[in-house]
Formats: C-alpha cells, structure tokens, sequence
C-alpha cells in the first residue's frame, strides 16, 4: 500500500521498547486543517511559539539598527548586532516597549510574561505567564503542553524564586525550569526510566522508522532519515558531554567560580547553550509542543564570560558599565577595568555572544520544511529579549525586544518598530497571541494589540 492510499494521524508515533519518538509533518499525514483567514492575524493550528529571555539588559545605543529606511525597514543592523544580520529580513526590532508594574532583576523577570504588579513578600504575581495560556489552549494535541528550559545559574541569586521564572501557572505558582539536556531529551522521547542512557533511542525505533518508510513518499523517506540523524546527533553529543564532565572532574578544571554541572551539562558554555537551541528545534519539528520558553541565565546572571576574547568579570558586573573600580554591586573584588568605555564594549561583547545563538535557532528553524513547502520559521513566532533595558541604570523603558518567524503569516520581518510612546508589553502579548489563535479581551489591563505591520 503505498502514501497516496493509505494515511497516517498528525499523532502517530515511532515505537520501541521504551521509547516514542514523535514525527515531524509527513506527506502521509493528514492534512493538518488549517484556521488561517488571509484577512485575520489567526493561526494555523500547527504555529509554534517561544520566547528567549536573557538577563542584565544592554547598554544604551547597542540595540537600534545603524541604517533604517523611510518605511521602517531594515537596511543595516549595528556592530553589536552584526551576528543577526544575516537574518534581519526575518526580525521586527522594537522600540518604545515596556512593563509598567514590573522593572527590574527579580519583579522584571517575574512579570515578563505576566505584565502585572509582583509582590515579593508574598511571591505573587498578576496571574498565568502568556506560554502557558497558550499551552492551555493548544497543549492537548501534543506530547508536551508546553517547555521550559533554562540555563543552569551561576553566582549569586541562583536560588532567588523571581529570578528564575518566567513562567507561571497562576499568580503564586512559577513553573519548574529544565536545565539539563538529557532531561528534555528524555522528556520528549523516553517512555521508561529503565533504559540505560548509553542506549540510542534511534536504533530503539529503527524497526518502526523503517516500516513507515516503506508506505510514504520519497521526500518522507528523506526527511524521516534526516530527522532520525539529527537525534542521533543530539544523543552523541549528550554521551560526549558527560565524558567531558567526568573528565573535568578528574582533572581539576572545574573552578570555584563554576557551579558544579550535573551530569549531561557540557561544562562549555556555548556548547551548552547550543544544546539547549537544538532541544527547542527539535521539540518544534517533532511538534512534540508547540509552546516554548527558554531562559539563556536567570535574572541576575553573574556568569563569567571570559572565554569571550577581551572580555572579563561577570555579566551583572560589566552591565553596570559606569562603575570600573571593581568595588561595588556584587563585584569579584579582584577585577577592575581601565575605561568605561572599554568596559561598556565587553557588556557589548556578552550581547552580541547571545545574538549569534538566536540566529542560530532562526536559521535552524528556517532550514527546515512543513509538507507544504513552509519553512518552520514561517510558521513560528520568537520573541527575545530582556526585563531590563540599560543594565547600568536599571533602565524600565524602551527594552530589549525583537519578533521573528512569520507567525503563521501574521507578519512580516526586516523592519523597525519605534511605538510613538511608551508602550505595555501587554499589547504585544495580545499580537502574539493571535498568531496561534487566541484572542482575549484583555491582557496586563491592555485591550488592544500591538500592530507588527
């Protein structure tokens, strides 16, 4: 029997023993129905959605684009920005946007999501995070209703609640972060606990993947290898991060400034995060969710990012930009900086670090194919940003914030959106929401949405 009669549910599952891998859109599938109206910024019912969050803020003037044309385009991005350009045609770079009822590193974090007032004594904020209003909506026709991933925090605060949640259930309730790649992996895949790590959840399926390609189509067959091997991929380089660790325990190199990683963290920080990227990707291809967040440190990250070239201290330090002594905030006490200036481009350096694993997960995203010839990226909406805006004065408006994917074809990139005011959050919140199909009333005590183009 071969694809043209015979059709598989959007729901079927490549089976072994103690393992399910969920597939990525096939030929053989049925038709997904679709709930787009060309006239309505209304979603398809496989859109997809995430949002990057990063810690500290930037420094003022490192985020508007150097060249904008008269329509609001893009022409060219800035020095800081320089890793995104090769996919700015996909990105709405904001300006303007902020949270009125919550600022700064523990209440911004808090409520980025939330768009509310947060009362620390009580850990309470405005009500249930947008991810998740989302994931109560869609989650049901998936694996996961929805993920959580996060950084794994280093230095202080990394056990402050409001510094380490971005998602919340409801307004006491902040969800439980993933921060081990292994664990996400598992979480997608895995059906027992009682399957050693070193077992390859590919050859688990092999027999299954193998059947499945013997009724579908030629580009099904294609893209079932294609997806197999990139799992493959992943669980290669989950066995090589905890050789990596063990042997950094052996060794010594793991230092006093490092939180000790559990195991499957790879002790290198790009490597990690990179990791990370490819558990979203690959959740978003297998539609194991639909519904993502991702937090790149917590709220108040003191990470060392020395392995960055000229760059030394922590993140939280070089954020205060203005102060070179190394004496204040929570400084080392042992790192000071000749100039502000040179300082205030190290903070640029840890900014642009980040950008270059955004456009990573763009490009990823871009480079992969629904069945009707849509990229993943078409049918997505990211948005990244920080709870800060300058990290040097604790800066509340104007944040960090930039839209990419086409959102279902709600909206178009390559453009600069500087709103005339200061502007809620909340109304981008309601935008993005309608790219997967939901419209409230109102959202953060805001009733209409923002305007993307």
């Amino acid at each position: 029997m071969n694809s043209r009669s015979q059709r598989i549910s959007r729901r079927t599952v490549l089976r072994g023993a103690s393992a399910a891998v969920a597939l990525p859109f096939l030929d053989i599938m049925e038709s997904p129905v679709t709930a787009k109206n060309k006239n309505r910024k209304t979603a398809k019912n496989n859109n997809r959605i995430a949002y990057l969050y990063f810690p500290n803020g930037v420094a003022k003037g490192s985020w508007e684009p150097e060249i904008i044309e008269k329509d609001g385009s893009i022409k060219k991005l800035n020095r800081w920005m320089q890793p995104l350009e090769k996919v700015k045609e996909h990105l709405i770079v904001t300006s303007n946007l902020w949270t009125p009822r919550g600022n700064g590193h523990g209440a911004g974090t808090a409520t980025w999501l939330t768009d509310g007032g947060y009362d620390g004594r009580k850990i309470e904020v405005n009500g249930m995070s947008v991810d998740q209003i989302v994931a109560k909506r869609v989650g049901d026709q998936t694996l996961l209703p929805s993920l959580e991933l996060s950084i794994k925090g280093e230095g202080y605060f990394t056990g402050n609640l409001p510094r380490n949640s971005i998602s919340w259930l409801n307004r006491r309730t902040p969800l439980s972060r993933e921060t081990e790649p292994r664990s996400v992996f598992d979480r997608m895949f895995r059906t027992s606990d009682g399957i050693g790590v070193d077992q390859s959840i590919v050859d688990m399926v092999i027999e299954n993947a193998k059947s499945l390609q013997r009724v579908g189509s030629r580009a099904d067959r294609r893209k079932i290898d294609e997806y197999l091997q990139s799992i493959r991929s992943i669980e290669k380089r989950l066995a090589f991060a905890d050789k990596r660790v063990n042997q950094a325990l052996r060794r010594g190199e793991l230092t006093d400034t490092l939180t000790r990683p559990e195991p499957g963290i790879p002790t290198k920080h790009f490597e990690y995060v990179r990791l990370m990227i490819d558990m979203m990707v690959l959740a978003f291809w297998a539609d194991a969710t639909r519904v993502c967040t991702f937090m790149m440190d917590h709220g108040q990250s003191n990470r060392y990012f020395d392995f960055i070239p000229e760059c030394k201290g922590t993140w939280h330090a070089l954020s205060h930009y203005r102060d070179i002594s190394g004496r204040t905030e929570d400084d080392d006490g042992k790192i000071s900086w000749d100039t502000m200036e040179s300082k205030r481009n190290m903070y640029n350096r840890v900014t642009q670090w980040h950008h270059e694993h955004f456009a990573y997960l763009i490009s990823r995203l871009n480079d992969l194919h629904e069945p009707s010839g849509e990229t993943l990226l078409e049918n997505t909406t990211l948005c990244y940003g920080s709870s800060l805006s300058d990290g040097h004065a604790h800066g509340e408006r104007d944040l960090p914030l930039i839209i990419a994917g086409g959102g279902g074809g709600a909206f178009r990139g390559g453009q600069y959106l500087k709103c005339r005011r200061p502007t809620s959050m909340s109304e981008l919140h309601l935008t993005l929401l309608e790219t997967m199909g939901i419209e409230l009333d109102e959202f953060g005590g805001e009733e209409t949405p923002l305007q993307l183009g």
